[in-house]
Order: C-alpha cells, then structure tokens, then sequence
C-alpha cells in the first residue's frame, strides 16, 4: 500500500459518509462516498518532503484531507468540508475527531453565501450546456445541485448546517429520475438564488468565521501529536 494511504489508515481522527446516503436521497445503486481527516505526524513537516494534503483510498470511493488543509477548506465555506462535518453518519470518530466536530461552529459565516451560490451557478451552467448538447443534463448532478442550494440557504437562515433533504426528499428524488420539466428545474433554482440572497442580508451568521479558534486548536494537535508520539488520540 502506498505510504500516503498509511496516514489514513494509522492517523485518521474522522470518517464519515457523505452523499446521497447522508443526504437522505440515496438508492440501492448508491455508492458509500467516504471522506476523513487524517492527522500527519508533527516531526512529518521537518523533512523536505511534506506530508501529502489529502489522500485517495485505500478504500473505493474514499477521499480523506490532512486536517490543516481540511480546515484551511472550511474556513472558507467550501460545502463539501462543512458537510463533512455535520455528516450524521460517522464510522470513525477519535478524540480529536470529537474535538474537530465541536468545532464546527467556528467555521460557519456569511461566506457561505458565495460558495454555495458560486458552486450552484457553476453545476446549473453544466447542466444547461450537457441539455443544450445531448437533450437533457445528469439528473442526479442537477438533483444535488438544488440540494445544495437548499442547505446553503437553510443555514444562512438559522445559523446551522442541514445537510438532510429533510422534506423536499420526494422532489429532489423526482428530478432525479428525470420527472420535473426543466422550466420548473429553472423556476426552482432561481427561486432558490432568491432565497439564499434574501437569507444574506438577515443571517444570523457573523462576517468571517473564528479562524483565531481554529488555528489555536490546530497548534495544539500539532503540539500533542509531538508530545503524544500519536495523532490519533
């Protein structure tokens, strides 16, 4: 096995389940998408080689980041990263992993509002130029789409992270299966670009997130993965 794919196996702090099973939205040909965060041994930095910023594998369809550039990623609102964190379905969970998810309140601001709008704008434009070429878009990539603009603006609007479709399950599944008119896919997602600027201008998020926080607490593993000899504790 590779070298990079030992830091996953000996230093993950968290793994979780993300996608259509976390989202509420999954069918039995759904994969299991596994994304984590591992920490790389402290003396790891001293050699000229730094330790790698994330990791494929060892499993299918696993993805895992150095915690570093994870919250690096979250600091900026990136949707993935925040999701992984509020993921209901964890399969690992170390000290530091339970410490990293009480955290997440740390990287939650008004940032979101770009990223999740800039990530919507840019799938909507796909999804307009694969119908426009092939007569109809990826469903499944439209249907995650409108997902994420509802979960961006739900916590513009309470401050929180959902990441479940919650009751908008069966319309989201429905346009999954290619069942919504694309004019209503339209109405819906600019509804939605409504919806996530309205939330903006009254969320009760604050400007930037606590990056002071977040740092100070990425030292301090830094600091007990020396000291520890382990960064999984």
């Amino acid at each position: 096995m590779p070298e990079a794919q030992h830091l996953v196996e000996r230093h993950t702090i968290l793994s979780v389940v993300v996608g259509s099973r976390a989202f509420g939205l999954s069918t039995a040909a759904s994969d299991v998408d596994r994304r984590g965060v591992y920490v790389a041994p402290t003396t790891d930095f001293w050699r000229m080689a730094k330790p790698p910023t994330h990791v494929e594998g060892p499993l299918p369809e696993q993805f895992s980041w150095e915690v570093e550039r994870f919250c690096e990623l979250a600091l900026l609102a990136n949707p993935n990263i925040l999701e992984v964190l509020h993921s209901p379905l964890v399969e690992e969970c170390s000290a530091l992993g339970d410490e990293l998810r009480e955290l997440a309140p740390a990287f939650l601001s008004r940032r979101a509002h770009v990223t999740f709008a800039r990530y919507a704008s840019a799938q909507f434009a796909k999804a307009e130029n694969r119908r426009a070429r092939e007569g109809e878009p990826r469903w499944k990539h439209v249907m995650h789409m409108l997902r994420l603009m509802l979960s961006g603006a739900s916590l513009l609007e309470s401050g929180t992270m959902r990441i479940d479709a919650g009751p908008y399950r069966e319309r989201l599944l429905a346009v999954r299966r290619g069942e919504v008119p694309w004019d209503e896919v339209r109405a819906w997602r600019a509804e939605l670009s409504a919806r996530l600027d309205r939330a903006l201008a009254e969320s009760p998020l604050p400007e930037h997130p606590d990056t002071t926080r977040v740092e100070n607490w990425l030292i301090s593993v830094r600091h007990r993965s020396l000291t520890d000899g382990s960064s999984s504790a």
